[in-house]
């Protein structure tokens, strides 16, 4: 493992080793199955190209009412709570003794991309967000406080981790790309972005 700091990012590259990437995909093939996947849609009405669900008291949601939390998967019932490995990794990298209320679970596929964007649903941006990367690659992108301006990009590869707090937490960031199939860790190919936020 090696820890570089990115534009105020912390990034711990190869922080899961294979077979702890393995135990988190099965971790999460079960999470999947009590909530599935689903295509969001903005509140413009847009399919978005990445496929999201869930874990944990609340979940991150898109549709025409708009970007908020919600208690309870679309099809109407709870999300799956948040397996102990996955709030391992929330411990250990984190810095705060609060656990994580939502992991959010990000789906991209051949093509898939996420558009530069703040985490800035939750009430607070005191708590750090935490995202783990599992499959192929993604170019993450990264820029300031401010839409526009410079920004770096460094490629993510399956058992890195994020860290995005202090200034970094409200900088701009998003995925322009994957390298769909550079992984084996999913047999049918596709990266899976878990993002661990606290809510309240």
């Amino acid at each position: 493992m090696s820890h570089l700091t990115v534009a105020g990012f912390d990034i711990y590259k190869s922080y899961l080793d294979v077979p702890a990437q393995e135990t988190m995909v099965a971790a999460l093939r079960e999470m999947v199955r009590q909530a599935p996947f689903v295509v969001p849609v903005t509140p413009r009405g847009k399919p978005m190209s990445v496929r999201m669900t869930a874990a944990g008291a609340f979940g991150w949601i898109t549709d025409r009412q708009g970007y908020r939390y919600a208690p309870e998967h679309p099809q109407g019932t709870p999300w799956p709570a948040i397996p102990q490995q996955v709030l391992d990794v929330w411990d250990a990298l984190a810095g705060v003794a609060r656990r994580p209320e939502c992991c959010l679970i990000n789906y991209y596929g051949e093509g898939a991309r996420l558009g530069m964007h703040q985490d800035k649903d939750e009430v607070s941006y005191d708590w750090p967000v935490v995202s783990i990367s599992l499959g192929d690659a993604g170019l993450f992108r990264m820029g300031g406080p401010e839409r526009g301006g410079k920004t770096q990009s460094i490629w993510l590869q399956s058992g890195d981790v994020v860290v995005m707090g202090g200034a970094a937490r409200l900088a701009h960031h998003g995925v322009d790309r994957i390298r769909f199939g550079s992984s084996t860790l999913f047999p049918k190919g596709g990266r899976v972005n878990l993002t661990l936020r606290v809510v309240t």
